[in-house]
């Protein structure tokens, strides 16, 4: 039995409409122990999201109502499976004040919290770098090269890290190899692992926690989660708790990965639930 610390929800706008009910029973039936609902949090009022799609988290009108379902949902199970109200947390350079403001407002809500780099400035421009080859591809040449994104993606996330939002600071970060999701398409012919084992100091220092996430292993220009093996070994060397999450966007999403997760890891007790409060 293991904990799924990540998971998406039918508020989130590029997901599916699967209800709670199937999320949680499914679970259930999977032997999971515990869950963390972790929809996508409202983006800032005064940022544009750069998605095609325009799609990337809830809207602000609808995190009440969020907040009102996952306390049904735990008063239904709470006699069979933990849950816990999460949110996924965008940092945006230069929208930290926004983003503190969206924190202290919905901190009494939440158990825990994931903070997660998504979008990357390139000159006057933002790009949803996940979204699919074609705009990391765009993202890569604006650059001037992979490198180029690499960098400014782990320089992001070192601010993440580093960046204090005080009483109300989520302390696990998501899937910090996020850059690799097209590493098929686009190979690294240079070596990052310096940047990886700077940023491991930082959160190791910062007494963070990693978020452990499968879904890299089924997308099919990764084929591997985020982070891969040798950084999780790394990341035990210095006993930062690790946090499974399956970053599900459906039902079928839940334990995505979970056997492709590093062996040592899979047999230890950090891949709990932890509360990020």
């Amino acid at each position: 039995m293991y904990y799924d610390g990540h998971v998406h929800t039918p508020f989130c706008p590029h997901g599916t409409s699967d209800p709670f009910e199937m999320y949680i029973e499914k679970a259930i039936s999977l032997g999971i122990k515990g869950i963390t609902f972790t929809e996508h949090a409202p983006l800032p009022k005064n940022f544009q999201d750069p998605a095609p799609t325009k799609d990337s988290a809830m809207k602000y009108e609808h995190l009440n109502s969020y907040f009102q379902k996952l306390q049904d949902m735990k008063k239904s199970y709470n006699k069979y499976i933990k849950i816990q109200t999460g949110l996924e947390i965008d940092f945006i350079e230069g929208f930290e004040e926004e983003t503190g403001k969206l924190l202290r407002e919905v901190w009494p809500e939440l158990d825990d919290a994931i903070l997660s780099v998504h979008f990357l400035q390139i000159e006057n421009r933002f790009y949803c770098m996940d979204f699919d080859e074609n705009v990391f591809e765009e993202m890569i040449q604006k650059s001037g090269g992979l490198l180029a994104v690499y960098q400014n993606y782990f320089n992001a996330v070192k601010k993440s890290v580093n960046h204090s939002f005080k009483k109300t600071q989520p302390t696990r970060i998501g899937h910090i190899t996020l850059a690799t999701k097209f590493q098929k398409l686009f190979p690294a012919n240079f070596s990052f692992k310096q940047d990886i084992l700077e940023l491991l100091q930082e959160i190791s220092i910062k007494k963070m926690s990693l978020d452990y996430n499968g879904a890299g292993a089924v997308k099919p220009f990764c084929q591997e989660p985020y982070p891969s093996g040798w950084i999780i070994k790394e990341a035990q060397k210095r006993k930062i708790p690790l946090v499974y999450g399956s970053d599900a966007h459906s039902t079928k999403g839940l334990g995505q990965g979970y056997d492709q997760l590093e062996p040592s890891a899979r047999l230890t007790s950090p891949l709990l639930l932890n509360s990020a409060k």
